[in-house]
C-alpha cells in the first residue's frame, strides 16, 4: 500500500472572510472548526501516515489556546507558514517523513470532502505521479477591463476549475518546490507543470467548496449534510459538542 503525508494549508490571511472573531479555517462549522472537518477526512485512512497543518505565525497563540489538545490527540503536526501560500507549503515539505511516498496538499478551508473523491485522486496520482481534483467550468466567462467593461467572452471549452486535494509523488513535489525560484504559485500543480510533468485531472464536485466568505460557510454547512460522514477509527474532536468559539 502506498503511503501518504497530507499537508493542510491554513496560513492565509482570510481577508475576504471578514469575521473579527476568527479566520475561516478556525470558524465553527457543524459543531467543530472548519480545519477539523478537513483533517478528519484523511485521518481515518490507513494509507495516510502523517498530517501536517500549516498556520500563520500570528495565529500560533490563538491556535494553541483553542486547538492544541485536538492536534495532540489526533497526532497532527503544526507548522508555521510563510508570507505566501507556496512559502507555507515549502516549509511543510521540510517536515514530511521520508517514508511517505506521496504528498497530498489540501486547503484546510475545503471541509466538504467525500472519501470517494480522495480515493480517486490518490489512485490517479499513483498511476501518473501527479493528480488533482477539478470541476469543468460551466458558467459563461467574461474578460473585464479596470472600468468593469466587458472586453471579450472567453470560451469555456477545456477549462476546469482546480480544487484540492492535489497529490504528487513526494520527490516530484520536492523537486518542483526546489526549482520554483520565488514564484508565488497559487497551487502546487502549477509548479509541477513547470517541470514538464503531466498532471492528471480527476473530476471532483461542486460540493467541494472552498470557504472564502461568510456565505460560503453557510453553503458548506448544507453540503456537509449531503455527504456521508467519515469512518473514524480514532478520536475525532474531544470538544465537538461544546461551544468554544467565543
Amino acid at each position: 500500500m502506498p503511503t501518504y503525508a497530507v499537508i493542510l494549508a491554513a496560513a492565509g490571511r482570510s481577508s475576504r472572510f471578514r469575521n473579527k472573531n476568527y479566520k475561516k479555517p478556525f470558524a465553527p462549522l457543524a459543531d467543530r472548526a472548519v480545519w477539523l472537518h478537513s483533517a478528519e477526512r484523511f485521518l481515518h485512512r490507513d494509507d495516510v501516515r502523517q498530517v501536517i497543518l500549516v498556520i500563520a505565525p500570528e495565529d500560533r497563540e490563538y491556535f494553541d489556546f483553542k486547538f492544541a489538545s485536538n492536534a495532540l490527540i489526533l497526532g497532527i503536526e503544526v507548522v508555521e507558514g510563510g508570507a505566501e501560500r507556496a512559502d507555507s507549503i515549502e516549509r511543510a515539505l521540510h517536515h514530511v517523513k521520508p517514508e511517505a511516498e506521496f504528498v497530498a496538499v489540501h486547503d484546510a478551508a475545503r471541509p466538504c470532502l467525500a472519501d470517494e473523491w480522495i480515493a480517486r485522486v490518490f489512485q490517479a496520482a499513483e498511476r501518473s505521479g501527479a493528480a488533482l481534483l477539478a470541476v469543468p467550468v460551466t458558467a459563461t466567462l467574461k474578460r473585464v477591463d479596470p472600468q468593469h467593461h466587458v472586453v471579450e467572452t472567453i470560451s469555456r471549452q477545456g477549462l476546469w476549475e482546480a480544487q484540492t486535494p492535489q497529490v504528487f509523488r513526494r520527490e516530484l513535489l520536492q523537486q518542483a518546490y526546489a526549482q520554483r525560484q520565488g514564484l508565488a504559485a497559487t497551487d502546487d500543480a502549477q509548479l509541477v507543470e513547470r517541470l514538464g510533468h503531466t498532471v492528471t485531472v480527476v473530476e471532483g464536485s461542486p460540493l467541494n467548496v472552498k470557504i472564502t466568505t461568510q456565505d460560503d460557510l453557510r453553503l458548506a454547512e448544507q453540503a456537509l449534510k449531503a455527504l456521508p460522514r467519515p469512518r473514524l477509527d480514532r478520536p475525532a474532536h474531544p470538544f465537538a459538542d461544546e461551544d468554544l468559539w467565543r
